[in-house]
């Protein structure tokens, strides 16, 4: 029965034309390892969504719920096919304060808003600037979120009903001692050697499923007393209802959980503008670097704005059914594509799953044993952190090992947006500092007494000082050429440099003449107003043309 299953779904035509497979109709065994994928994906979501859910502080619905929306709507039309997303420690630690000072139907009504400016985010196709993240930034972000992700199951080694949430989705409670920690570990470690054995046995079916089906089976076969799904929270819930978290024209009114709703005035958009902005800002960002690393594992570029907007939806239509919103989730992400997950029906099967634990499955799923689930993200951890890193940094520039450094450690110690804008930062300052000290110049004096300084290295913000510091006005002959056949000009700073330049010649009773503009730079200047010669010969190299330079246009600027 299950291959007559499979194979109508492989000949299924409308399904073929969902582009759900990268190339070609999918098979009968392409939609096992899809469907399994899915499987696994789902129950490795139900202890991190209510986990998160904890941290945001609100109903583990609420973070059920954003886990099937977040991720059905992003499967379907998302950047990146094989890409997981959810509910996110990463946002429940932005989102516990908005929480605790007005209420779950704020949240609501702000997840509403992050989601209308991904949207925007995708439309004006603002995440193509995700290419500006320098490599060790990337492996930053990786090990950062390992790391997170590691950090986040010790909760799981405390005793039930102890932990308080922290950031990240890390607790803090009575550790378990004697043998409830001896078990749990023993189980995990189980777990985690299924996991590393079962593709050398078989490929039949996703490695992290069969650690958990072995484990869960031992487990309760056995009657071992060992935490479980159930004791997190109960998942039992109906289909996700839908609901506007706003009050019209001061009626008032008490939402899905008792809190008060959201007016609808420019008092509740100021209070959750800010708490939008952030939460839109953290989820692009880590949904689009998540999106390049399932890339460059399945070979695949591109999708960036496609993934904006996919967000943006996903966050919007949740916030209209009780959800606390997401986006792409790296550990979950990592399970779907090493179980073989592809293409967009992993995903969807996986949302699927999760909305039949919610509705008809809950009673089996909460006997599931935490050190199973564990087990998975132990061993998800092993495979996202870039081990490699550690050789990488022996053999890299020290301010490139310094950058990997401060991402992990910040990415830890707050969160993922923080971390990239300061490693993109430093970066940014390094380059440009090293590009400041590459400017110089060589002279040649001219048959007729000309003296010819030829400019090598860019001219910009960096470099405007040393730029100025090469010229000897007093001493130069009366007529200077400027050459920058091998310089570019590619600011204000620039423009402002070169006009100082040109004033102290012009002090002195001489000339100076430009020589070799590429094209880019002559636009620049005769815009600015500063060439007194208007030729697109030069720009070409085919007539080396001596541009005067018009002083005072950027007089004033203090």
């Amino acid at each position: 029965m299950t291959n007559k299953l499979m194979a109508s779904l492989a000949n299924n035509p409308i399904l073929n034309e969902l582009s759900l497979a990268p190339s070609g109709p999918m098979g009968a065994a392409r939609w096992r390892i899809e469907i399994l994928s899915g499987l696994t994906v789902a129950l490795a979501l139900v202890p991190e969504a209510v986990a998160f859910a904890f941290v945001a502080g609100v109903h583990p619905l609420v973070g059920l719920y954003a886990a099937f929306i977040v991720g059905l709507i992003t499967a379907c039309i998302g950047g990146r096919p094989g890409m997981i997303s959810g509910a996110t420690g990463a946002l429940a630690v932005v989102m516990v304060a908005l929480v605790a000072a007005h209420g779950v139907e704020y949240l609501f009504a702000t997840v509403i808003l992050m989601g209308l400016m991904q949207i925007a985010a995708g439309i004006f196709k603002l995440g193509k600037f995700i290419r500006l993240v320098p490599h060790p930034v990337m492996l930053g972000f990786v090990n950062g979120l390992a790391i997170v992700i590691f950090l986040a199951q010790m909760s799981q080694f405390q005793v039930p009903g102890t932990a308080t949430s922290g950031g990240h989705g890390i607790a803090s409670g009575q550790w378990m001692t004697g043998w409830p920690l001896a078990i749990m570990l023993g189980l995990t470690v189980l777990t985690m050697a299924i996991i590393w054995a079962t593709p050398k046995v078989t490929s039949l079916i996703p490695a992290p499923l069969a650690g958990i089906g072995i484990v869960a089976l031992l487990v309760i076969g056995f009657g071992i007393d060992v935490p479980r799904v159930g004791d997190l929270a109960s998942i039992k819930g109906g289909l996700p209802p839908f609901h506007i978290p706003f009050s019209f024209g001061g009626e008032g009114g008490t939402g899905l959980y008792g809190d008060m709703l959201a007016p609808f005035n420019l008092k509740t958009l100021w209070i959750i503008f800010p708490y939008a902005l952030i939460l839109a800002a953290i989820g692009l960002i880590e949904s689009l670097l998540t999106l390049n690393l399932v890339g460059e594992i399945v070979n695949k570029r591109g999708g960036a704005s496609q993934e904006c907007v996919a967000q943006g939806v996903a966050n919007t239509v949740t916030g209209f059914f009780g959800g606390m919103g997401g986006c792409a989730m790296i550990g979950q992400s990592m399970i779907n594509v090493k179980s073989g997950g592809r293409t967009r029906a992993a995903g969807i099967a996986a949302a699927l799953f999760l909305l039949a634990f919610i509705l008809v499955a809950s009673p089996l799923i909460e006997q599931i044993p935490l050190a199973a689930l564990v087990g998975v993200m132990f061993m998800v951890v092993i495979g996202t952190f870039a081990w490699n890193s550690f050789n990488i940094m022996r053999k890299v520039p020290r301010l490139d090992a310094f950058v990997i450094v401060l991402v992990t450690i910040t990415t830890v110690m707050y969160d993922l947006a923080i971390a990239v804008v300061v490693g993109v930062i430093v970066s940014a300052l390094a380059y440009a500092w090293q590009n400041a000290r590459r400017i110089h110049a060589e002279t040649e004096i001219m048959d007729d007494g000309t003296k010819v300084y030829k400019v090598e290295g860019p001219l910009f913000f960096g470099s405007a000082e040393g730029f100025s510091e090469l010229f000897t006005p007093k001493d130069d002959p009366d007529e200077v050429i400027i050459d920058f056949a091998r310089s570019r000009v590619a600011d204000q700073s620039a423009l402002q440099a070169i006009e100082a330049v040109a004033g102290k010649y012009e002090t002195e009773g001489k000339s100076v003449h430009l020589r070799h503009l590429s094209r880019d730079c002559h636009e620049l200047l005769t815009k600015a107003g500063q060439l007194m010669i208007d030729s697109d010969d030069d720009p070409d190299y085919e007539i080396a043309v001596n541009y005067s330079v018009k002083t005072g246009v950027m007089a004033g600027g203090h």
